[in-house]
């Protein structure tokens, strides 16, 4: 119990740091220095490793595609405390080119920096929708509709719900932020 208590202790006192990588080797980066982690028993120096990505749609050859793309190329994010061993680990991982920051000083980013970045930890609160539920859209396309929920998916935060458009049911998909339960 207070070995665990410890670690969150500690990751607390971490910060997140930006390493820079050779073009194309960001998950390779990643995933080597979370094996390098597991491995070697640094787990309670370094915490947590991203490549911060966003999805998008494709429209070639005429076929929409969701695909995923990386928001910083050549980036790799690291919650972390620096010290000497740590930073020698991250620094001398293969794909790795440097911390970011002047000379060879890592510089840590802000908590603000971060949740601008999508990388930071934010909890948003789970919403009390359940499958037939009487909703009303309050924002986005489909704003002063209602209609009730067929699907509901926590982790994406969306439901699927009919709503009547020009007297049919037409089944949308909607963010939590743009519904409310009537």
């Amino acid at each position: 119990m207070t070995e665990s208590k410890d670690l969150r202790e500690r990751e607390n006192e971490a910060k997140w740091y930006v390493v820079h990588t050779y073009s194309g080797h960001e998950n390779k980066v990643k995933a080597n220095i979370e094996k390098m982690v597991e491995n070697r028993g640094y787990v309670d120096d370094i915490f947590e490793v991203a490549v911060p990505t966003e999805e998008y749609v494709s429209t070639v050859g005429g076929g929409k595609k969701i695909k995923e793309r990386k928001l910083f190329p050549s980036y790799v994010f690291v919650k972390m405390i620096i010290n000497d061993v740590s930073w020698y680990l991250v620094r001398n991982t293969r794909g790795v080119t440097g911390f970011v920051g002047p000379g060879s000083k890592p510089v840590p980013l802000t908590e603000r920096e971060m949740k601008s970045f999508g990388v930071a930890d934010i909890h948003l609160p789970d919403v009390d929708v359940n499958v037939g539920d009487n909703i009303k859209v309050v924002s986005g396309a489909f704003k002063d509709f209602s209609g009730s929920v067929e699907e509901v998916n926590q982790e994406k935060r969306k439901v699927k719900a009919f709503i009547s458009i020009f007297g049919r049911d037409t089944s949308v998909e909607l963010d939590f932020d743009d519904i409310e339960t009537i």
